[in-house]
């Protein structure tokens, strides 16, 4: 659930930056210079949001696969033959894929 927070939130921001630059670029001709920067500011700071949050989302993410990983190896350690059957069985379903080509 946390993560589709996350990802609406980046999306959110996301089409905030749009809307910032899509202004700026709109109304670059018309506007006097303050509000031009005032716009451009805007659009800088949404900027900045993505980037915190796609480095927040790539750290939970990565914290996420590190956890997979953890729990992927404890299983193969405690059940060393059904680790063999899965790489047996991924062994074979990619063998089948590739052969098709």
């Amino acid at each position: 659930m946390e993560q589709h927070a996350t990802f609406g939130n980046l999306r959110n921001e996301l089409d905030s930056l749009s809307d910032a630059v899509e202004e700026v670029l709109d109304s670059s001709t018309d506007k006097p210079k303050a509000e031009l920067e005032k716009l451009r500011a805007k659009a800088e700071n949404a900027l900045k949001d993505i980037r915190e949050h796609l480095s927040e989302t790539s750290d939970k993410i990565t914290a996420h696969g590190k956890k997979i990983t953890a729990q992927a190896d404890t299983y193969v350690h405690d059940n060393p033959w059904a680790g063999v059957g899965i790489g047996a069985a991924i062994g074979v379903v990619l063998g089948v894929l590739l052969s098709r080509r």
